[in-house]
């Protein structure tokens, strides 16, 4: 990761890997942090700054998000929850398909690096996918981190 790239995080629901330690540590050595806001269905999320003790509200979704007045910006890196994951880099979220559209957008404008975080148990062999879907450049979990491409 190169020095001063923007990583958007999430805040995580129930049982779903928690980035949050590891977004202290990158704002720590100078990366902006992000959280996502859903802006409506079928659409890209939009990428807010937020910081520790920045206000917050529940989506409709029962997602913590920064405020609408929060300025927006491009990540140059993703951390994506999944429910699994496999060997070739897919991942199995919600069904509502806003990270695939998110970083189908983003990677339209330029790169932008696609970090799933979850726990390694969640790995499988294969999982089904379809064209739209987009693939993960790597996963971070407990056991370590695996690169796609």
């Amino acid at each position: 990761m190169k020095r001063g790239w923007t990583i958007a995080g999430y805040w995580p629901l129930e049982d779903e890997a928690d980035p949050r330690k590891l977004a202290d540590i990158l704002l720590a050595l100078g990366h902006p942090i992000l959280l996502p806001r859903v802006m409506g269905r079928r659409r890209p999320l939009s990428f807010r700054h937020w910081r520790e003790g920045d206000a917050t509200e529940k989506s409709a979704f029962g997602v913590i998000e920064p405020l609408e007045s929060a300025p927006a910006a491009r990540p140059d890196a993703v951390f994506v929850p999944m429910l699994a994951f496999d060997a070739r880099g897919f991942r199995l979220g919600y069904g509502g398909g806003y990270y695939d559209r998110s970083l189908a957008s983003l990677r339209a404008q330029g790169p932008v690096l696609a970090i799933g975080v979850a726990y390694a148990g969640q790995e499988t062999a294969a999982l089904p996918h379809e064209a739209h879907d987009e693939r993960l450049d790597l996963v971070v979990t407990e056991k370590g981190v695996r690169r796609f491409r």
